[in-house]
């Protein structure tokens, strides 16, 4: 029985009979092919790199298992459809926290059309992608004071600046995300989320470290997605915190170049989540 995801926070929704993304109950996510060449490019790069030996095991963990390509029924009610069947990443989660970041200074790339262009450098000089090398595309987070979630309007979300960026990352690790905007967040989970030796920030250094050497891909409006365990408190084991890029539609060959662009990007989401782990340490130590 396929269903709606409830815990997407950005991208193509499956309501009000739109085409989008639908899940089951043995944790697989079903994204329909888009009808222009972002699907059919999605599905080559997955197939790529399902194959490809020059990948480490290690990184093929911070990408979604793929399982082909299914027809299965569209969430528009218009019959049987192509989809990537991917691992559902926030199956098994009670009330995760997710988050999804758009890494690069740009979102465009080479040879794309003009019209494509426009929308992007639009949207890449509305945001944070130029100023920061990354933007917020959409979270959701358990406040376990109100019992639940927090979740922004997609468009205050684009709206952000680097402070409402900086806040956003701050809230997604806080216990009172759903507090007026004058009390600050209190980031009660950043150390064990953010911070220890599996935390999100230990796997986007480890990230890092592929991306310094990587000339396979280029990953051109990819996104990062956090998630972790929020239910009644936990360890930092219980938190499972997670780390999985996804969205692929424009992924292009690397041909022996580095990825500037993602690794830029990523260099400066590591910078801020450091600052948000460091700066609550520091609160813990000196007892607030």
């Amino acid at each position: 029985m396929l269903k709606v995801p409830e815990h997407q926070v950005a991208g193509h929704i499956a309501k009000d009979g739109k085409l989008g993304p639908l899940v089951d109950d043995r944790g697989r996510f079903y994204k329909p092919l888009q009808g222009d060449a972002r699907g059919e490019n999605e599905a080559k790069f997955y197939e790529s790199f399902s194959s490809n030996k020059n990948v480490p095991d290690h990184i093929r963990g911070y990408f979604p298992a793929y399982h082909g390509v299914q027809l299965v029924e569209a969430s528009n009610g218009s019959g049987k459809l192509p989809h990537l069947a991917l691992e559902d990443v926030v199956s098994g989660y009670a009330k995760p926290s997710v988050m999804d970041v758009k890494i690069g200074s740009r979102t465009w790339y080479p040879d794309v059309s003009e019209e494509y262009f426009d929308k992007c450098i639009k949207k890449d000089r509305e945001t944070t992608t130029v100023s920061l090398g990354f933007r917020v595309s959409g979270l959701k987070v358990f406040d376990h004071l109100e019992s639940g979630f927090w979740r922004p309007d997609k468009r205050v979300v684009l709206a952000y600046k680097v402070d409402g960026a900086r806040t956003a990352l701050r809230k997604f690790v806080s216990s009172n995300p759903l507090a007026e905007n004058s009390v600050v967040p209190d980031c009660a989970f950043a150390s064990e989320v953010y911070g220890g030796t599996n935390g999100i920030l230990a796997q986007l250094l480890e990230l890092k470290a592929w991306f310094e050497t990587q000339t396979l891909y280029h990953f051109n409006s990819c996104s990062i997605l956090m998630v972790y365990e929020n239910e009644s408190g936990g360890d930092e084991r219980r938190r499972r915190a997670r780390v999985k890029l996804v969205d692929f539609a424009h992924v292009l060959d690397g041909n022996g170049v580095i990825d500037h662009n993602f690794f830029g990007g990523l260099c400066s989401f590591i910078k801020f989540i450091k600052d948000i782990v460091e700066s609550s340490e520091n609160c813990c130590e000196n007892g607030h």
